[in-house]
């Protein structure tokens, strides 16, 4: 096992591919998948959007589709390994329908163009996430025989004037996407080089997709990006260019706890997430903010990726693990009843044993309410890559993040039993995937509570359960009158 999540639901770390589907009446029907991160499942509407404005409309039947489109993750070696096993399930489908089109969008997009294309001939094209836009055009290249590729990065593209087509079965929660890209630049991580620099969206655009979501039914947003705690806009361009910028546009600059201010004064009702945060650009100003609006949901995802120091530096986190503690507590003190999860590697290169007690001793410190573990996978170009060896053992890996996953189960179920006795408020999402009699839904701390129906409640809703018992991943109790 090389990921893992507790605490809600156990997932690969990829998670499974999801084919997203509206209804539709376009005259040629497209097919997605979705893997790996948020983002990549808010893309995926953005796709569907531009390609529905050429006649593309979605299935969730991959027999009935003329376009199979597969967004990647590129994040581990086994989130690509997996996009290749898949694209070469398409491919054999392809082998007795000639016309069916197959491509690649999203991370792997760039990395891998050559051998998907020419070497292995799996696809017809591949297309980088900034690049969506042209896909109408690219689908014209491979209608006249060719195949077609643009992986160029943009240091301008947001999607800010698309009206994303939402996919997901769910009509209650939706992503809004405010940054994309990343500047941090840590020393295992991919992104910046499959989604580029930087830069983050005009906040009044936001507003309007926020308040149409309102509007359609929705009842909870999760503002995205890369990390969302930098974002900043200042009239236009790449956030790393901000200090050049005019006095007056500085003046002006909406930073990320504006954004918040301004979303949740705006749609007062509407239940607020955001992921995800980067511990070193998080600020006071942030947690205040989530402590003033109630509709914002008392839950930070804060990746750390380890407990030591010296990992940290080698990691090119941007704090120390005295740093990390120290906005722990201040969240603590800011939002008393707030939840946190993490992101966790274990056998980053050079990782001693110490360095590993250093990370089970820090989540003993924090006690996180769920959180995502994997072992390292070492990723082409990456700064590790080139200056590391990649010298922890298979099975330390595999032993240690035995034994981080262990300690997290026994947090997660602590956390969970510290909430029996309560009456929480819990937005219904649907239907628990257990029983049609019971619906699941979430807490402002983002975990996942089941409770029986009455019969008077709808998906959407917010309603109050009082918690009876629970596992160590959900909350179980008894809708309150």
């Amino acid at each position: 096992m090389s990921g893992y999540h507790t605490g809600n639901k156990v997932i690969d770390e990829t998670k499974q591919g999801e084919a997203l589907v509206i209804d539709g009446v376009g005259s040629r029907k497209l097919y997605i998948e979705s893997y790996g991160c948020q983002m990549n499942f808010a893309d995926s509407e953005v796709v569907a959007s531009i390609l529905s404005e050429s006649g593309y409309s979605t299935t969730r039947n991959m027999d009935e589709a003329d376009l199979v489109l597969l967004n990647t993750c590129s994040i581990r070696d086994k989130a690509e390994q997996t996009v290749r096993k898949r694209l070469k399930a398409f491919h054999q489908v392809k082998n007795q329908r000639p016309n069916l089109k197959i491509g690649v969008l999203g991370c792997m997009a760039e990395r891998v163009k050559d051998k998907l294309l020419d070497e292995e001939k799996l696809v017809d094209l591949v297309v980088g996430p900034d690049a969506y836009r042209d896909l109408p055009n690219l689908l014209e290249e491979v209608d006249s025989g060719r195949k077609a590729v643009n992986v160029i990065l943009s240091k301008e593209e947001t999607y800010a004037d698309v009206n994303p087509v939402r996919l997901g079965l769910n009509k209650v929660s939706a992503f809004v996407s405010i940054t994309r890209g990343c500047d941090n630049m840590c020393t295992f991580c991919v992104v910046p080089f499959t989604r580029g620099r930087e830069r983050s969206r005009n906040p009044q655009t936001i507003l309007e997709e926020c308040q149409q979501l309102w509007e359609n039914g929705y009842r909870e947003i999760t503002l995205l990006g890369q990390n969302v705690d930098s974002y900043l806009w200042y009239g236009g361009g790449l956030k790393k260019d901000f200090d050049k910028a005019s006095d007056l546009a500085k003046a002006s600059a909406v930073h990320f706890a504006d954004l918040l201010h301004m979303v949740a004064s705006a749609l007062p009702e509407m239940r607020i997430r955001f992921s995800t945060s980067n511990p070193q650009d998080m600020t006071d100003d942030v947690l205040h903010a989530i402590a003033k609006h109630p509709n914002i949901c008392n839950y930070i995802h804060l990746p750390v990726q380890s407990g030591s120091s010296r990992i940290l530096h080698d990691m090119n986190r941007g704090h120390t693990r005295e740093e990390y503690i120290g906005l722990i507590d201040r969240i603590r003190n800011i939002i008393p009843d707030c939840a946190i999860s993490h992101d966790m590697i274990t056998g980053f290169p050079g990782e001693t044993e110490e360095d590993h007690q250093d990370t089970l001793s820090l989540m003993d410190y924090v006690r996180y309410q769920f959180g995502y573990m994997f072992k390292y996978s070492e990723r082409p170009n990456t700064f590790a890559a080139r200056k590391f060896e990649d010298n922890v053992p298979d099975e330390i890996k595999t032993r240690r993040l035995t034994e981080i996953i262990e300690k997290q189960n026994a947090h997660s179920l602590e956390r969970n039993r510290e909430r029996i006795g309560l009456v929480e408020e819990v937005l219904i999402e649907g239907n628990s995937k257990r029983s049609d009699q019971h619906w699941f839904g979430r807490t402002s701390q983002n975990t996942v509570v089941v409770f029986a129906k009455t019969g008077d409640e709808s998906p959407g809703d917010l309603v109050h359960v009082r918690i009876d018992d629970c596992t160590s991943a959900t909350l179980l109790g008894t809708l309150q009158n």
